[in-house]
């Protein structure tokens, strides 16, 4: 599959974009585990404008995490224009997407991300705007529509299109469902079969495994899928999904080139300690190990362990590196004897 010049090569699965999320050291590990790209955290067109700092810190990106896109928003034409325009310039990205989908309160709330789906002629207008303001190839993200009486996205992919957009990515759930409920794939597969869409189409929503991948593809026939909140304390996720996509094609070496041994208990606690070393390298010991909370919290490694909530709770308590790690190795055992009880 190719956005633009961007070749991703057969049944590509993606880094979905997410605030606080996806950020450098991240998307690194992702790209080393099997993604096929990455997405930055979405950044405000005003704040580049404005050339707010923090927001110009979501554009740096590194030529070992390439193919990477960078996600921006907004609802003002002028303004997610300029931005576009400076993210080519200081982070050269191989693609640029639009972000017409997040659903939260303080974005879509304001009439930007999922928001712009009140708006159709804003939200083409915008787009016509940024593909011919821009060299690389502009992509779209957005949802089926914003509430169950407004499922607009056949045709508005269409439209979408004809704007000039270079794929489309459409996560299976309305605005107003939010993040509840199973995402619904039968649209997005409506939008695949069209015989009148070229671009290419890629899926979102409730991928959490290599069957929940094959599934997509088989079943939908989209071009590349995206996976997003399974990412959570499980960047493995991608290898598990590039493992189980190609096992029945000895034409392709599905062991990901990583520096880890293979995946066992004990290889994944160690892509968790690598994360948190990311973690507080990028930033700092005590504000990377804050960042770092929400995958050590959501990953699958720790449940089921026996006794584990006061293990649990002094891991998210923890300040310091050493203490951490500390308390992750304490829980080798207990993974290893759990991982050999369901064998």
């Amino acid at each position: 599959m190719k956005i633009g010049h961007v070749d991703l090569g057969d049944r590509p699965v993606l880094l979905a974009p997410m605030e606080d999320v996806t950020d450098i050291g991240f998307r690194l590990l992702c790209r080393r585990l099997g993604a096929s790209m990455v997405y930055s955290e979405f950044v405000a067109a005003d704040a580049l404008v404005r050339m707010v700092n923090k927001s110009l810190e979501k554009l740096t990106v590194c030529d070992e995490e390439r193919p990477v896109a960078i996600q921006i928003y907004g609802k003002d034409p002028v303004a997610v224009r300029d931005a576009a325009q400076i993210v080519v310039e200081r982070a050269h990205p191989d693609v640029l997407d639009l972000n017409f989908g997040c659903p939260v309160k303080r974005v879509a709330g304001k009439g930007a991300g999922a928001g712009m789906l009140q708006n159709v002629p804003l939200l083409l207008d915008i787009t016509r705007t940024v593909v011919d303001a821009v060299s690389v190839p502009v992509t779209v993200k957005t949802r089926l529509g914003w509430d169950a009486e407004h499922k607009i996205i056949v045709d508005l992919a269409e439209q979408l299109q004809d704007c000039g957009i270079q794929a489309l990515t459409i996560h299976g759930r309305t605005r107003s469902q939010m993040y509840t409920g199973q995402a619904d794939w039968t649209l997005i597969g409506e939008v695949k079969r069209n015989p009148r869409m070229h671009i290419p189409i890629i899926g979102n929503g409730d991928i959490c495994s290599g069957e929940d991948a094959r599934r997509a593809f088989d079943d939908y026939g989209v071009d590349a899928i995206m996976v997003g909140r399974a990412t959570f304390g499980r960047p493995w996720i991608f290898k598990e999904i590039h493992d189980a996509l190609h096992a029945d094609d000895h034409s392709v070496d599905h062991v990901i080139d990583t520096p880890y041994a293979p995946m066992t208990p004990d290889w994944q606690l160690d892509v968790l300690k690598e994360q948190v070393r990311q973690s507080v390298a990028r930033i700092d010991e005590y504000r990377g190990i804050l960042h770092i909370r929400r995958h050590l919290a959501a990953t699958p490694l720790f449940k089921g362990l026996p006794n584990f909530r006061q293990t649990r709770i002094a891991m998210l308590r923890a300040e310091t590196v050493d203490e951490l790690y500390k308390i992750m190795e304490s829980t080798r055992p207990l993974i290893r004897e759990a991982a050999q009880t369901e064998g």
